[in-house]
């Protein structure tokens, strides 16, 4: 059997890889149209900023060590032109000498991954303005940041790479300012949770424009103008285009394969296109989102190699395996903070109409005793009936990486918040507390279902009427001074119960503390002492204060404290507050 492979950075090459370990009979032929295969791609923003210092540490095999390897013919720079299914033939130029000639095949995998997309913005072809794609790119900015050396960048997106290239730039001493169409960087999070982007990015120094686009490129001298739609004009030396990417399905559905809705190719659960004879996998193709059923795509390394597996597996196999669909679980560093995501965000499920609740946490990334706790901010949407999980996010310093994992795959597994109260996890007071952060946003989701409290959020208490709802802060005297809704009563935690004749009960009392456990214990006081209309704001002040308030330059977590007894105040607590 012949088969051959379009493509050959990562779903190409996991694919071709494991055809040979399945069979050493198979002929396998790839068809690359760049230099290079299987390069970390993930890995160029972090080349550009002399993070990773060698060049050659990109590349996990180059053509002759993976053709030597697996015994596979690899043909970089040559170009698949049409398919011809009727016949399974293929018209491939060779970029290197024009020719162009017919390949057969057996079985074919389309493995084309995805594109930048370049609107047509006047002048967005001039010197200076790059997209980042693949190794050559990556050359030609390196090389432009050498020999020009920039002093100002502007970056166009605010996707994960356009933050991922703007700290790398700033790490080589340039001026980043990101435009970003979008009211937020990093769409898709949940606004309360890019808020707290916005706020690390202004710590950085770093300038960014929301709501705002480009309109035009125009050459200034030795300087590039930016003009944006609001009518600001910016000068820059350099211009990283971060607009987002699109699926290369031009070839298949020229041979007549079908495309989805979100325009990639469309495939079935075994990962084969309406023709039998014709798999694909990676960025190009569109799949079933097991969470809210529609056809999308997901630009991510990860789940491109696991189709590449599974594609090469069902070839042999006659289609064995099934895919159950992606997730997105995805992560970023930006700057000091990292920043993840799994499943379906707020925004997702608003958008397809799919009933929801969520929650908010800020907790310690490990016991609050041991030094150098840091916060740790986690979101979790899930049924309104069953608790079933749906997505999360997550913003931190560390320990990031290991919770959003352990979400996703409760998620992968249809798992529900209830599973998350009884993960068990490796503790010792470095890595965690005896109730990991995991197991508490199931703990907070969990008394939401139980009805021990029900949860309104920033947005509830911007519209709230001061006629019918009354703001509780409870608290303590410092934390106050540093900040608080407007229009609340303040009765600290401690106090309450001798001060129940001070609050109404012709009111929804919505109660708020720094972060939401305190207002937790205080709901639960008033619920059993009669006051029958009380909600507890999740994430507490933290979350309203960095969304609903107008932000400023100061870190998000600049005045959080962990105690102790792992309880995050908004100043240092009284000692008496951290020993109870």
């Amino acid at each position: 059997m012949k088969v051959v492979i379009i493509g050959g950075v990562a779903g190409g090459a996991s694919a071709a890889a494991r055809l040979r370990r399945l069979s050493e009979t198979l002929e396998i032929i790839i068809f690359e149209r760049g230099e290079y295969i299987s390069y970390a791609n993930c890995g160029l923003p972090y080349y550009v900023g002399g993070v990773i210092a060698e060049r050659e540490k990109l590349f996990l095999q180059t053509p002759a060590g993976f053709g030597k390897r697996f015994n596979i013919q690899v043909r970089t720079r040559h170009n698949v032109q049409r398919i011809d299914r009727h016949n399974k033939q293929l018209q491939v130029e060779n970029l290197e000498t024009g020719k162009v000639f017919n390949e057969s095949y057996d079985k074919l995998i389309l493995s084309p991954g995805a594109e930048p997309l370049k609107p047509p913005i006047p002048g967005i072809d001039l010197e200076g303005i790059f997209t980042l794609r693949n190794v050559p790119d990556t050359d030609r900015i390196v090389s432009y940041v050498e020999a020009k050396k920039p002093k100002r960048a502007v970056i166009v997106g605010a996707g994960f790479i356009g933050l991922e290239m703007a700290e790398n730039l700033h790490k080589r001493g340039i001026f980043v300012t990101i435009v970003e169409m979008a009211d937020q960087v990093m769409t898709p999070l949940d606004y309360e949770m890019a808020a707290a982007v916005h706020q690390h990015l202004k710590t950085k120094k770093v300038e960014f424009y929301l709501k705002d686009a480009v309109q035009s490129f125009v050459q200034k001298g030795k300087k590039l103008g930016v003009a944006l739609q609001s009518g600001r004009e910016l000068e820059s030396d350099l211009v990283i285009l971060s607009i987002g990417v699109k699926p290369e399905s031009n070839l298949a559905r020229d041979c007549g394969l079908e495309i989805g809705p979100a325009g990639g190719i469309k495939v079935d659960e075994h990962l084969m296109t309406r023709d039998p004879n014709i798999y694909a996998v990676g960025d190009a193709i569109e799949f079933r989102n097991p969470i809210i059923g529609v056809q999308m795509i997901a630009y991510l390394a990860g789940p491109s190699t696991k189709q590449a597996r599974m594609a090469a597996d069902n070839i042999l196999n006659h289609n064995r395996f099934s895919y159950s669909g992606t997730i997105a679980t995805a992560i970023a560093k930006v700057f000091d903070l990292t920043v993840a995501s799994t499943g379906a965000s707020e925004k997702l499920l608003r958008q397809h109409d799919i009933p929801y609740r969520s929650s908010i946490i800020h907790t310690a990334s490990h016991a609050g005793y041991y030094p150098n706790a840091q916060p740790l901010t986690i979101k979790i949407q899930f049924a309104p009936d069953d608790g079933k999980l749906y997505g999360a996010q997550i913003v931190g310093y560390t320990g990031v990486d290991k919770r959003i994992d352990l979400i996703a795959t409760v998620i992968k597994c249809g798992g529900t918040v209830y599973n998350l109260t009884e993960i068990e996890h490796a503790y010792a007071p470095p890595f965690s507390s005896s109730k990991d952060p995991v197991n508490i946003a199931g703990f907070v989701a969990e008394n939401i279902l139980e009805g021990m409290v029900e949860a309104v959020h920033w947005y509830d208490v911007t519209n709230s009427d001061p006629k019918t709802d009354l703001l509780l802060d409870v608290r303590n005297d410092d934390e106050v001074e540093n900040g608080f809704i407007p229009n609340s009563q303040h009765i600290p935690l401690d106090e309450l119960r001798d001060s129940l004749d001070e609050l109404p009960r012709d009111k929804r009392i919505i109660v708020y503390c720094a972060v939401g456990l305190r207002g937790y214990l205080a709901c639960r006081i008033l619920m059993q002492n009669g006051f029958d209309r009380v909600v507890n704001l999740s994430g507490g002040y933290k979350t309203y204060e960095h969304t609903a308030c107008e932000q400023s330059n100061e870190d998000i977590y600049e005045h959080l404290y962990i105690a102790k007894d792992d309880l995050i105040y908004s100043s240092e607590p009284h000692e008496s507050d951290s020993d109870k």
